[in-house]
């Protein structure tokens, strides 16, 4: 099943696919929520999988930004509405973890688990200039370059060995992509990146919450997830050793299995 929620004038695209609790799947920035499948493929063996295509990419409308993450999570919260689910687990990866801490934050109620994939509680300078500089590039490099770029920054040194025909297949696809992400949702997701601030209410998120961390990124560095760790009270960490940004693909059975452990311990 799909369709399209009315979010204040801003079309929403979703899908739903399995059965059992409802599972939110929000997916980081560029990315539709097509990149799931390889999750999904598990998750939908036990949960009732709500994929959304935030704002600005995929099926979704792209308006001009702003953006910002609680603009996100009610955006959520509307697809959530339309569907008639009062709660939820929510997963989310990057900006879609960030997204996910939002809609913890300002919507308690309504979140009864979290996982939190290769995120950020704010962005420190650094961080904040590689998202600003991303923006300027896209606008000047050719879609395959750009790719390669973006692939530099979320696998880890490892998955070259491996897979480097693969990354090599990536960038001729960008290439050939007939409906890339338009200039407003590529920035205004970026700035909902670069605005995204919860540190000091982090101690509010109540719920259980799983985080997991490539210990070779360089996007959204460990270090990010610690304070998450820190500040999340009882919450459980579980780093991939020789992961980057993108562990949840480059290490996909253990990512896969831990993470559907714990969504059903914690339903």
């Amino acid at each position: 099943m799909s369709g399209y929620v009315d979010c204040n004038g801003t079309q929403i695209y979703y899908q739903v696919r399995g059965t059992g609790k409802p599972l939110m799947l929000l997916m980081g920035f560029g990315a539709d929520s097509s990149l799931w499948e390889k999750h999904v493929a598990k998750y939908e063996e036990h949960f009732k999988c709500i994929l959304l295509d935030n704002r600005g990419v995929g099926k979704s409308d792209a308006p001009e930004g702003p953006y910002n993450t609680e603009l996100m999570a009610d955006d959520t919260i509307a697809v959530m509405d339309h569907l008639a689910i009062k709660k939820a687990q929510v997963a989310g990866i990057s900006m879609g973890g960030a997204i996910a801490q939002s809609l913890a934050l300002n919507h308690p109620a309504r979140v009864s688990s979290l996982v939190l994939i290769s995120t950020w509680p704010s962005f420190n300078n650094y961080a904040k200039t590689v998202y600003e500089n991303l923006k300027k590039l896209r606008k000047v490099a050719a879609a395959d370059d750009f790719m390669e770029l973006l692939q530099l920054w979320i696998f880890a040194p490892p998955y070259y060995q491996t897979s480097l025909q693969d990354l090599k297949d990536g960038q001729r696809s960008a290439m050939g992509n007939p409906s890339p992400q338009t200039s407003s949702g590529f920035d205004g997701q970026l700035d909902a990146c670069i605005g995204h601030n919860t540190v000091d209410r982090l101690h509010e998120i109540k719920v259980p919450t799983l985080i997991t961390i490539g210990m070779m990124d360089i996007f959204t560095p460990p270090a990010f997830s610690e304070i998450l760790h820190d500040k999340i009270a009882g919450s459980e960490i579980v780093r991939f050793p020789t992961g980057g940004h993108v562990h949840h693909w480059e290490d996909l059975k253990r990512f896969n299995e831990v993470t559907t452990t714990f969504l059903l311990q914690n339903q």
